[in-house]
């Protein structure tokens, strides 16, 4: 499986948040650029550090003009207690039914652990993909790198 690439047009999507609230990628790129987070199981160590350093940045994603959602293959259940845990204000969006079907059309849902890989995916404004990287599960995503590729978007 190979994930979607800089210049295609980003797949759509419509899941529920940690709260039961249908958020679709069409109505978040109406206004904003979009930073899609994809990344294994909610409490676990990485993860769970990469959300908290997306949370302490929201500032400056507010400020580049961007909006962060955070997706796993996890219940809108469990998410809701692990964003009330850790103090996230922004989505996270379960994956859960049809398993990972979201994950997949990006390309990076593993399927022999049943979870998305640790996928970013920047969107801008027309959906499309502007820059993206995928890290092997056990390696933490470089927050300051995705706020600079954020920053430098057109608002």
């Amino acid at each position: 499986m190979v994930a979607i690439g800089v210049g295609e047009k980003a797949p759509e999507f419509v899941l529920p948040d940690q709260h039961g609230t249908e958020v679709g990628l069409t109505e978040l790129t109406a206004d904003k650029n979009v930073v899609v987070v994809f990344y294994p199981f909610a409490f676990t160590g990485v993860c769970s550090g990469e959300l908290r350093a997306l949370r302490d940045n929201q500032p400056r994603f507010e400020a580049a003009g961007a909006v962060v959602v955070a997706i796993s293959c996890d219940t809108r259940f469990a998410l809701r207690v692990f964003a009330e845990q850790e103090g996230f204000d922004f989505p996270l969006l379960a994956d859960f039914w049809p398993h990972g079907a979201v994950a997949r059309s990006y390309g990076v849902f593993d399927e022999e652990r049943g979870c998305a890989l640790r996928g970013t995916f920047v969107i801008d404004k027309s959906g499309l993909v502007k820059w993206t990287v995928v890290n092997p599960i056990p390696e933490a995503r470089d927050v300051e790198a995705l706020l600079e590729v954020v920053e430098a978007l057109p608002r």
